[in-house]
C-alpha cells in the first residue's frame, strides 16, 4: 500500500461518510463490508503518490458503481479534477448515466454535474446529410461518397432531416427510434478531418458540438473505452479533458487490453487499395477543376497522379508475393496465412518497403490539399467559387484518413515495430488483406494513459484469474506499483446456486459426437426450469445443436443471430412475463453484460469450456512468444483466460442476494483434466455436484 502524500482532509472524509450513510438509509440497505473497503481504497489511492493507480476486483453484488463514485466524486472535486467514468459498451454507459448516477445524486445528497460523452462517429453530420440530399442522382454523388453500396437511403435521410429539424431527434445514432439499416449511418457522419468546426454552415445546429459543449466544467463525464482510446490516440484533450486533469474510472476494465489491441491494429486490402487510388486521382482532379485550376492544386494533383501509379505497381507486386504464400482455410469465405512469431519474410517486407515512398508522398499531398481546402473554407484562398470549399472537406479528409491507414500498415510490415505484433494475411475470392495487431497492448496504455493520467481506478467483477492479477497486469502494461485488491461477492452462493457437471461420454474436442450428446441432454435440462441461458463457444456448434433439437422447443427458443440482441432479450423477457418458458442461445457476447435476474434466468448452461479459438492468429502469436520465453503458454495464458471467461459466464445467473438458480457444464474436461481443478477453484463457492 502506498503511503498517502496528501491524506484525505477531514472535510472530504466527512462528505464521503455522510453521503454513504444517506444513500444506505434512502435505499434501505445495510452497510456492506466489501463496499466500505472499496470506498476507502479508492479514496486512499487518489491522494497517494504517483502512480495513483488501483486495480479493484469487486464481486457481483458489491455495488461497485456506488463504491467508486461515493469516494471519487468528493475527492476529485477537492482536487479540482474531472472524473472520466468509462464503461466497455454504449449500453452500459447509458445505464450508468440514466440509472446508477441519478440514484446516487438523489439518495446520497451529493451535488455534482454529470454528462454523457460519445465519439464524433455516433453523431449526425448535418453537412454530410445535406450533401447526400443535395447531390442525390448527380455525378457528384460518387465524388462525395455520400451514397452507399448497401442501397439508396434517401427516404431514411429525409426522415432524419425532418425529425432533427422538428426537435423529435437529437442527431445521435443510438437514439434513432428504429433499427439503423446496415450501411446507412456511415455516409452521414464524419471524423475530425472531415469537419470544418466553427466554419461549418451547420455549426450552430451540430449535434456533436452541442454534446461536446455540455462537457465543459462537468464533474463526471461518462464515456466508453472506445472513446477514451480514440481521444488518447489523438494526444488527449480532443473530446475529453487532458489526461493530466482527469481521474479515470475504468469499469469493466477486463476489456481494456482487447479494446486497445483492436483500436491500434492496422489492416489494408491490396486490391481495394489499388481501386481506391483511382478515386484519389478522381477526387483531386475534380477538386482542381471545380476551383478553376489554382496552381497549388494542379501541382498536388499532378504529383499524386505519378505517385499513385508507382504505388499501384508496388501493390500489384505485393499481391503477387502474397498469392505465393501457403494458406489455411478458416471458413467457407476466408483463407488465412499467419506469420510465425509475427515475422514477415524478407521479400514481403521489401515489397512493403518499396511502397512506402509513394504512399508517404500521397499522405503529404493529401494533407496539403486538406489544408488548402480549410483555408478556402475560412475565406483565405482567393479561389473562385470558394463558397463551395466546405463541400470538399469531407471527401479530401476521407482520402487522408485512408491514406494514413495504408501507410501505417505498410510501415509495420516493412519496418517491424520494436514491440511484439501478430501479423497475418486474410485471403478471399476477390482480395488479400494484410493485418497487424499488437499482442502486448500494455506498452500503448503505458504511454497514453498510465504515465499521463492524474489517477486511474481499474475495476470489474472479473480481473483476477485463479486468484492472481498477473495476467491482467501484464496485458494492460500496469506498473508494479499499482495496488491490487479483491473484494468477494456478498452472495451466499452455496445456498442459492448449484454448479453441476452431468456424466457425459463424448469428448468436447469431437465436434460431431459432442454436439449430438448436447442436443440429447438439452431438452430435459431446459424443461427443468422456466428459463435458461445456453452459451456456446462457436457459431458452428450453436447452429449444429439447434438443428438437432426437437421442433417442440422452437417456440420458446431465441437464438443469437436471428434478430438484434436487444430484440431477442426483450422478446425473452416478454415471454417470461406471460408465464411461458423461454430460452436464450448465444455466444461469448451473451456471457457478460446481460442482466437477467430472477425468472428471466434460472439456469445457465455452458456447452463447452471457453478456451480461445485454436486458430485465432493473435492468440497463436501470443502463445509462440510465451513459449520462446520458456513459459508454458497453455497454463500461463490459455487456462487463466478461460477461467476469467468462465467466471463471467457463471455470473449471468445470480444478479442479487435473493436470486437463485443453477449452472450446468456440458464439458467433462472440467472434472477429468488436470487444469479442471484450477478452473473450478476460480469460481465462487457454488454447491458443486460433479460427475466424472
Amino acid at each position: 500500500m502506498q503511503a498517502p502524500e496528501n491524506p484525505l482532509s477531514d472535510e472530504v472524509k466527512e462528505t464521503i461518510q455522510t453521503a454513504y450513510r444517506a444513500w444506505l438509509a434512502a435505499r434501505g440497505f445495510k452497510p456492506r463490508r466489501g463496499q466500505r473497503e472499496m470506498i476507502a481504497h479508492v479514496a486512499r489511492t487518489l491522494v497517494s503518490t504517483a502512480p495513483r493507480i488501483a486495480v479493484i476486483e469487486a464481486g457481483t453484488g458489491t455495488g461497485k458503481t456506488a463504491g467508486y463514485c461515493l469516494a471519487a466524486v468528493p475527492t476529485a472535486r477537492a482536487m479540482n479534477k474531472t472524473i472520466v467514468l468509462s464503461t466497455a459498451t454504449i449500453a452500459l454507459q447509458e445505464q450508468v448515466t440514466l440509472n446508477d448516477i441519478p440514484d446516487l445524486k438523489e439518495n446520497a445528497q451529493l451535488n455534482f454535474s454529470v454528462a454523457l460523452a460519445k465519439g464524433r462517429g455516433r453523431y449526425l453530420c448535418l453537412k454530410r446529410l445535406d450533401d447526400h440530399l443535395k447531390y442525390q442522382g448527380q455525378q457528384e454523388m460518387a465524388l462525395f461518397q455520400v451514397g452507399s453500396e448497401h442501397g439508396d437511403f434517401t427516404p431514411l435521410y429525409q426522415a432524419m432531416l425532418d425529425q432533427f429539424g422538428t426537435g423529435q431527434w437529437d442527431g445521435e445514432s443510438d437514439s434513432w427510434p428504429e433499427e439503423m439499416p446496415e450501411g446507412a449511418w456511415e455516409p452521414v457522419t464524419t471524423d475530425h478531418r472531415g469537419c470544418s468546426n466553427n466554419r461549418c454552415s451547420f455549426f450552430k445546429q451540430c449535434p456533436f458540438f452541442r454534446a461536446r459543449n455540455l462537457l465543459e466544467g462537468i464533474d463526471v463525464i461518462v464515456a466508453n473505452h472506445d472513446l477514451v482510446l480514440a481521444d488518447l490516440a489523438l494526444g488527449g484533450g480532443a473530446v475529453l479533458p487532458e489526461p493530466e486533469d482527469c481521474i479515470f474510472i475504468l469499469d469493466e476494465a477486463h476489456h481494456l487490453a482487447d479494446k486497445t489491441q483492436s483500436h491500434f491494429s492496422a489492416r489494408t486490402r491490396v486490391n481495394g487499395t489499388i481501386n481506391w487510388l483511382e478515386q484519389v486521382n478522381s477526387v483531386l482532379g475534380s477538386l482542381t477543376q471545380r476551383f478553376a485550376r489554382p496552381a497549388e492544386l494542379v501541382a498536388i494533383a499532378t504529383d499524386v497522379a505519378g505517385e499513385t501509379g508507382l504505388l499501384s505497381a508496388g501493390l500489384e507486386h505485393l499481391s503477387q508475393l502474397l498469392q505465393g504464400l501457403e494458406y489455411t482455410q478458416r471458413d467457407e469465405q476466408l483463407d488465412i496465412h499467419r506469420f510465425v512469431m509475427g515475422d514477415v519474410p524478407a521479400d514481403l517486407g521489401q515489397g512493403a518497403g518499396d511502397c512506402l515512398g509513394p504512399i508517404s508522398k500521397i499522405c503529404d499531398a493529401l494533407e496539403k490539399a486538406h489544408s488548402l481546402v480549410q483555408k478556402a473554407v475560412a475565406g483565405e484562398s482567393g479561389w473562385p467559387n470558394a463558397y463551395e470549399a466546405e463541400d470538399w472537406l469531407v471527401p479530401v479528409g476521407q482520402l487522408q484518413t485512408r491514406a494514413l491507414a495504408v501507410q501505417a500498415l505498410l510501415e509495420d510490415y516493412a519496418n517491424k515495430s520494436p514491440h511484439r505484433h501478430a501479423r497475418w494475411i486474410n485471403r478471399t475470392d476477390t482480395d488479400v488483406e494484410l493485418v497487424s495487431a499488437p499482442i502486448e497492448p500494455g506498452h500503448i496504455l503505458k504511454e497514453v494513459l498510465w504515465d499521463r493520467a492524474y489517477g486511474v481506478i481499474c475495476t470489474s467483477a472479473t480481473l483476477s484469474a485463479m486468484g492472481r492479477f498477473d495476467r491482467f497486469m501484464e496485458r494492460a502494461g500496469l506498473p508494479a506499483e499499482a495496488t491490487r485488491i479483491r473484494i468477494p461477492s456478498p452472495f451466499d452462493y452455496p445456498r442459492i446456486a448449484t454448479f453441476s457437471v452431468p456424466k457425459m461420454s463424448s469428448d468436447p474436442r469431437d465436434f460431431e459426437a459432442h454436439s449430438l450428446e448436447v442436443s440429447e441432454l438439452l431438452p430435459d435440462l431446459l424443461a427443468a426450469e422456466v428459463s435458461a441461458l445456453v452459451l456456446f463457444t462457436s457459431w458452428r456448434q450453436l447452429n449444429a445443436v439447434v438443428k438437432l433439437l426437437p421442433e417442440k422447443l422452437a417456440e420458446g427458443l431465441f437464438v443469437q443471430g436471428e434478430m438484434a440482441k436487444q430484440v431477442l432479450i426483450r422478446n425473452h423477457r416478454n415471454r417470461i412475463d406471460q408465464g411461458k418458458p423461454s430460452y436464450l442461445f448465444g455466444l461469448a457476447s451473451f456471457s457478460e453484460g446481460l442482466d437477467l435476474p430472477d425468472d428471466y434466468c434460472r439456469h445457465v448452461i455452458i456447452v463447452k469450456l471457453p478456451f480461445a479459438v485454436p486458430d485465432d492468429p493473435v492468440d497463436q502469436a501470443i502463445a509462440e512468444w510465451a513459449e520462446a520465453q520458456g513459459r508454458n503458454a497453455f497454463y500461463e495464458i490459455s487456462v487463466p483466460d478461460a477461467a476469467l471467461k468462465l467466471v463471467q459466464a457463471c455470473g449471468r445467473l445470480i444478479r442479487h442476494e435473493n436470486d437463485h438458480g443453477r449452472i450446468t457444464m456440458l464439458d467433462k474436461r472440467i472434472v477429468t483434466q488436470r487444469y479442471g481443478r484450477a478452473l473450478l477453484d476460480s469460481l465462487p463457492r457454488f454447491n458443486f455436484q460433479l460427475s466424472r
